[in-house]
Formats: C-alpha cells, structure tokens, sequence
C-alpha cells in the first residue's frame, strides 16, 4: 500500500498547517523555493529538518547540470575510472574560489536564520555536507544560536580523492594529490530547548533523539553502503543517498515519534521516502522541475523498497 501523500505542483510558497491531525497525509510535497516557503511557514510549525542541500553552488546551476548530463566535464568532472574502477560523478570542491565560499557562507546563513523561526524548541537539524565545506556551514547555524550536538558520519567508499595527478598518471603512480575520503558528515544542531530537556520533550515532543532500541542509542556512526541499483534506477539524482541510511536519520529525529520532518531540498524525495517508510509525517521542498517530478514518481516507490 503506497503512503498517503499531497501534492502541491505550484512554484510559490505555502504555509505549513500549525498542527497535523490524523486525517492529514502522511507527506506533502510542494513544487517552491525553499526561502520562500520558509519565509511564511508558521513559527514552531516543524519538528525536525533532515536535509542535503545544493547549498547554491556552482555545481548544481544549470550549465553545470547540463555539462553532467551530457558528459561534457566542467565542475562535474571525473576521470572514468580509478584503479580499474568506474565512479559516479561528484562536485569538485577543490575549486571553490573565494566568491563560491562567500556564496556558501550567505546560504547557509539565511537556511539557518529561517530554520530556527519554523522549527519548535528541542528540534534538530541534520545537515549533510562535505569534509571540504561542513566548517563554513557549521558555523553559520552557530551564528544563528542553533547549538552544535554532534557530527553524524556516514561511512561510504565511493567519495572522491585518491587520484593521481591530473595528466601525469604513469609519471607520478605513487602519488595520490589528496587522501580518498571514505566518509560523509552530517551536521547535528538542536533550536534551544525551553527549560530543561524532559520539560521540552512533555511539550514540544522534542529535544532529545530516538534510540535504535531500549538498550542501545541512536549512534554518531552509521555505516552505509551506496545507494542500490534499483534504487538508482527509481530516483536517478546526482546525489541519491540510501533508504538504508535515511530511515536510520528520519527515525533519530523525531523521539517519540511524533511531529513533522522538513526536507526543504528534498531533490528525488529520498528523505520524504523513508519518512513515510517509518510512518512519520513529512514535507518535503524542491524549486527544479526535473526533480520535483522525480520526487512525485519516486517516494511511494522508494517508501516500498525493503531494506
């Protein structure tokens, strides 16, 4: 049975209902940006935000999607194979010149400015980022009085590094130019709670995470393999990351299993996905045609996957 869902095929912002009752389906997706709809989304409307933005950079503007698409370089650039092994193409971070990073500095600024308004006391935030650029995103969300809680890590082997020098493979074969990262962090913030934790927790549901069981919490290291085929084949996004993994995240993220998650650039919709897989509701954001109607294909697919 496919979850309930909502559709909103609009490109301008919406208001969040200020509370969720039992007849409300399990996720609305909405076709908008996501400062826009966030700029006039209820105060303390959203419990949890789970989310991988593009962070408004140059890898994802449309000369540059069009250039991965087409196979044609540009900032998506790869070399065919390492090591015998084919890669999926990723962002170069390495060439973010100073104007990129003061881009990165103002997204994440204003992301972090607007959370803080829609999410309740005690909601948390998890952020993926990049080894590179997590310290210019962090420190933003800081500025902004969200308090850091931890660093989620999401071990994965297929993440760039490792090369040898461009177009000097055979002269320099001993050389790597930078380590091959083998894990993603995931940045974890909590809004203030009001008073102390279990007073947050009676009020606003949160404040706090929810353990894998009673005898085990919910960990900062989380192992993950790569997004399966199948699921690469329902959602075929840049940067698809695993229902395996999702559904561990969406599930820490609400603790006693009640409230709403945001995914404000949900792309494919893979967050929205395991929401409704671990029967939690969910709303999820994207502004790119393209993905927004991947998204409305691929949730019910991707919450059916077992994993």
């Amino acid at each position: 049975m496919q979850p309930q869902k909502a559709l909103t095929d609009v490109a301008r912002a919406r208001r969040l209902p200020s509370s969720i009752s039992k007849t409300t389906p399990l996720y609305q997706i909405h076709h908008v940006d996501a400062f826009e709809w966030l700029a006039v989304a209820s105060m303390n409307s959203i419990e949890a935000v789970v989310t991988d933005p593009p962070y408004g950079l140059v890898e994802y503007s449309d000369k540059e999607l069009t250039k991965l698409k087409n196979g044609k370089g540009g900032i998506w650039r790869l070399p065919p194979s390492f090591d015998g092994s084919k890669r999926m193409p990723l962002p170069r971070f390495t060439v973010l010149t100073e104007a990129d990073q003061k881009s990165l500095r103002d997204f994440s600024f204003r992301l972090a400015s607007l959370l803080k308004c829609v999410l309740v006391p005690g909601g948390h935030v998890f952020i993926a980022t990049n080894p590179l650029i997590s310290h210019l995103i962090y420190e933003n969300f800081m500025k902004n009085g969200f308090e850091k809680r931890a660093e989620i890590i999401r071990t994965v082997y297929t993440l760039r590094g490792g090369d040898r020098p461009k177009n000097a493979h055979d002269e320099f074969s001993d050389v790597s130019v930078m380590p091959k990262s083998c894990w993603e962090p995931w940045g974890l913030f909590r809004k203030p709670c009001e008073g102390r934790v279990q007073d947050n927790l009676r009020k606003w549901k949160t404040g706090g995470l929810r353990r894998i069981s009673e005898s085990e919490p919910f960990k900062d290291l989380i192992l993950s393999s790569p997004a399966r085929r199948r699921e690469r084949q329902i959602a075929p996004h840049p940067s698809l990351k695993p229902q395996n993994f999702l559904r561990q995240i969406v599930r820490a993220a609400l603790p006693l299993g009640e409230g709403t998650i945001l995914d404000p650039f949900m792309g494919s919709g893979s967050t929205i996905a395991a929401a409704s897989a671990c029967k939690l509701q969910s709303v999820g954001l994207e502004v790119r045609d393209e993905y927004f109607t991947m998204a409305k294909s691929a949730i019910p697919q991707l919450a059916e996957l077992e994993v």
